[in-house]
């Protein structure tokens, strides 16, 4: 064991037993925590943890608080009213760290980490029998209340066994700040996002009616939905809606008619068919604004299950965030229970309470921020620092004049903001064409005057992926690696410093504005959602921004990212772009004939499932 260790008079490992309805904050039932060296254990039920208001064992820097998937464990301290741990080590953040990229074949949760290091751990039905129990909730008798201690009891001995076997691969400082993130991650699910319950449940009422009729309002821009049984073509079945004509469903047919009518030129698959997938959609989407309704169609239509949106009885959404489940480290929350996770016309359901209002700061041009600072390259740092990178890289290729504008020259600055864009995700030549619509061998001189403006950025990353090929391993600033395999892809190792480092970002932007007292209500890829009084607002989002600034600093060597913010008061909603005219049509179908004024309104308590600590590991 290293000298760090020593450091710490005690080492604390805990587990608790909750239980949380959909949407809710966690409801502890009973805690197990051991001291790792001397063995002395603490075992207590719900009651006698609720008439305590600080934690039954020393939480102190000089203490280290250990645990498995512990945002866990810390969000039943925010619901006991504790303070954090100074100092948490995460064993399930550091088994991802270990083994990302590589196949472990049982699994991420404490079992597989076990099971990994040849380690015993609970009968696995056994832990199913713990878990329905759990989630049974109160009341329990004696024998049932000995038995899920016993329970928790074995897993807090599980990670007994699982630290000294992870102890050497621990790069200690590094694993203490994605430790602190847990913490922050825990008071962001605490605070949830406010939600209008009252328009969610006309919806909820309402959805199967306007369904059909939301098919006919999208599709006359369109004509692409043909009544079910209609052969034109070979037909994609996306949904099948009940309506007065019949139930339609999309004709890729149609759809072909559609696209050369408008000179949209479309991928394709090797089988020569169109690709109607929902990435092929989403990404047409961003290059021919044209299609995003019909792509916001078929995704609600086919993947939208408003029954799973975690919304608890204080109308706060709040769903576990799932952070380092990607593989650059990114949070992977669930997109059915997260509003920032289904089609973007939702997060029209987002609403400060009276008196409150909510921000959306985002960092500006962020991915582009961080391959300038981390390349090195003069050239691109100058074009971040413009405050436009796409036009003035369109200058600095000598595609535009000095003196364009976003006004005079916006063709060209979309088109060299595709290049850039596809650049930093890995696109060849072919891919790009088709996500500018135009030409390969346009798409090919794009690419040249991208890596004769910017060179050390080019050697930069041809550098990582050789190491990485070579090595074996890649890693950001605060070491979160990835395992490469000799069949890695080289496009997703070019693009992984940026969006892992833009995940550290984004992770300590989050401690620096929790730890300040900022009520971060969601992390959204390279942005922070944020609440505050109204007449404080102005206040929270520089305090917010001051922390993303910092965060930037740290990651980037002091390279400075810029961010915006989008301020919403009551009773205004939040609103995407994107998603608005899709918003305002859905509204206008919910207005005209709407549902039955009796809706139950705990069906979205009734309707979801409730978790235990249990399934998380």
């Amino acid at each position: 064991m290293s000298d760090a260790w020593h450091y710490y008079r005690e080492i604390w490992l805990a587990d608790f037993e909750f239980r949380a309805p959909s949407g809710e904050r966690p409801e502890p039932l009973c805690l197990v925590a051991r001291e790792w060296r001397t063995g002395r254990t603490i075992r207590r039920w719900a009651d006698a943890l609720s008439a305590d208001f600080l934690p039954p064992f020393n939480v102190g820097p000089d203490s280290l608080f250990v645990a498995y998937y512990a945002s866990a464990e810390l969000g039943c301290f925010r619901a006991l009213g504790w303070p954090m741990p100074a100092r948490i080590l995460d064993l399930f953040v550091e088994f991802r760290c270990l083994t990302n990229g590589l196949g472990t074949p049982c699994g991420n949760g404490l079992l597989g980490a076990l099971a990994y290091f040849g380690l015993d751990g609970i009968d696995a039905a056994e832990k199913d029998s713990m878990r329905n129990l759990a989630l049974r909730g109160q009341p329990y008798g004696d024998a049932e209340k000995a038995a899920l201690l016993d329970y928790c009891e074995s897993d807090v001995l599980a990670l007994a066994r699982l630290l000294p076997a992870m102890l050497p691969k621990i790069d200690l400082p590094r694993a203490l700040l994605r430790g602190r993130y847990m913490a922050a991650a825990a008071a962001i699910e605490h605070i949830g996002v406010p939600i209008d319950v009252e328009v969610l449940h006309r919806l909820l009422a309402g959805w199967d009616r306007i369904k059909a009729r939301l098919v006919r309002e999208v599709d006359r821009d369109y004509g692409v939905f043909a009544p079910t049984g209609t052969r034109q073509g070979t037909e994609l079945i996306v949904c099948q809606v009940d309506e007065s004509a019949g139930p339609r469903s999309f004709s890729a047919a149609r759809f072909a008619d559609w696209l050369v009518k408008n000179n949209i030129p479309w991928p394709r698959l090797l089988s020569g068919a169109l690709a109607l997938d929902d990435d092929t959609f989403r990404s047409m989407a961003k290059t021919s604004p044209a299609v995003a309704p019909l792509r916001e169609l078929r995704h609600t239509l086919g993947e939208l299950r408003l029954f799973d949106l975690a919304v608890g009885r204080d109308g706060r959404n709040r769903c576990l965030l799932s952070a380092f489940r990607s593989t650059t480290g990114r949070n992977q929350p669930s997109n059915a229970r997260f509003i920032f996770g289904p089609s973007c016309w939702l997060r029209g359901l987002i609403q400060p309470e009276p008196g409150r209002a909510v921000a959306y700061v985002d960092w500006s041009q962020q991915e582009f921020g961080i391959a300038a600072a981390l390349s090195g390259d003069p050239a691109m740092r100058d074009a971040y620092a413009s405050g436009d990178p796409y036009l003035t890289f369109a200058k600095q290729a000598r595609s535009v004049p000095p003196d364009a504008t976003k006004q005079s020259h916006a063709a060209e600055r979309d088109q060299f903001k595709v290049c850039a864009l596809a650049v930093q995700y890995g696109m060849g030549s072919k891919s790009l064409a088709q996500a500018l619509g135009q030409g390969e061998a346009y798409a090919r001189e794009l690419l040249r005057l991208h890596k004769a403006t910017y060179p050390r950025f080019w050697q930069w990353s041809q550098a990582a992926v050789d190491h990485a090929m070579l090595r074996g391993r890649l890693q950001t600033v605060f070491g979160w690696g990835v395992q490469v395999g000799p069949d890695a892809n080289p496009r997703s190792l070019a693009n992984f410093p940026m969006q892992a480092n833009g995940a550290e970002m984004l992770r300590l932007a989050c401690c620096l504005a929790t730890e300040r007292g900022i009520a971060v209500c969601a992390p959204i890829h390279d942005a922070l959602l944020v609440e505050g009084p109204a007449d404080e607002i102005d206040a929270v989002v520089a305090a917010t921004q001051a922390a993303m600034r910092e965060a930037s600093e740290v990651v980037l060597g002091g390279f400075e990212l810029r961010s915006d913010a989008k301020i919403v008061c009551h009773p205004d909603r939040y609103m995407d772009p994107r998603g608005e005219r899709f918003w305002t049509t859905i509204m206008g179908l919910l207005g005209d004939g709407g549902p039955a004024a009796d809706y139950d309104t705990h069906l979205l308590q009734t309707a979801a499932p409730v978790q235990s600590y249990s399934s998380l590991i």
